[in-house]
């Protein structure tokens, strides 16, 4: 079964504890994943929500939100017409400062499986997306950047890791804020290592 809707539910990533209202086109399915939302029975993923980008580009007015802008974008889904699984997403964009510049130009910005190095889009393989994204600096990255079409290219520091970490894991209001406790303990210990660290080697070369 495939649903197509309009808002999805859980949280708005860029802006913490902010119930989602985004625009955009969510396909949910039994067989269908996205990187964006993950739905998990009894710990074990199986479906999740494809949150597509418009082709307007949005910027938010919400209070504490910086320039939460988006480039145009298009996604296409491809698809086993036996099974209905989703085999891979291909988005594309359009790169408002280029267009601004030089003239509109439309190109792939990415392909989920060559990305993210999954066999498909099943969400067997979109959790190991969301699990890479939430252990490798690399995968959240580029997440971070694929999340705004490829408009804010800024670092994605601990504190944006666990805002969109957990707004992708959970959907669920009480699971979600334990996420955010939780996440959020790990991104200070992590950040506390690192200056003892530091201070024992300045201290060992001093």
């Amino acid at each position: 079964v495939y649903i197509i809707g309009h808002v999805p539910p859980g949280f708005f990533e860029k802006k913490r504890g902010k119930p989602c209202s985004l625009v955009i086109i969510t396909l949910i399915a039994s067989e269908c994943s996205t990187i964006q939302r993950l739905i998990c029975l009894t710990g074990l993923p199986i479906s999740t929500m494809f949150l597509s980008p418009g082709v307007t580009p949005w910027k938010t007015t919400l209070p504490g939100v910086v320039d939460g802008a988006n480039n145009p974008g298009i996604r296409i889904f491809e698809y086993d017409t036996q099974t209905l699984l989703v085999k891979d997403v291909v988005t594309y964009y359009l790169n408002l400062t280029y267009a601004n510049a030089a003239g509109s130009r439309w190109e792939k910005e990415y392909r989920l499986t060559e990305s993210f190095r999954v066999p498909d889009a099943s969400p067997t393989s979109m959790h190991q997306v969301l699990e890479r994204i939430a252990s490798e600096p690399c995968y959240l990255q580029k997440y971070y950047d694929f999340n705004s079409v490829s408009y804010d290219l800024k670092e994605c520091d601990g504190y944006c890791r666990v805002d969109h970490v957990c707004a992708a894991r959970e959907i669920d209001f009480d699971r979600y804020e334990h996420c955010l406790e939780k996440e959020g303990a790990t991104a200070i210990y992590a950040g506390l290592l690192q200056v003892v660290s530091f201070a024992i080697t300045f201290a060992f070369w001093n």
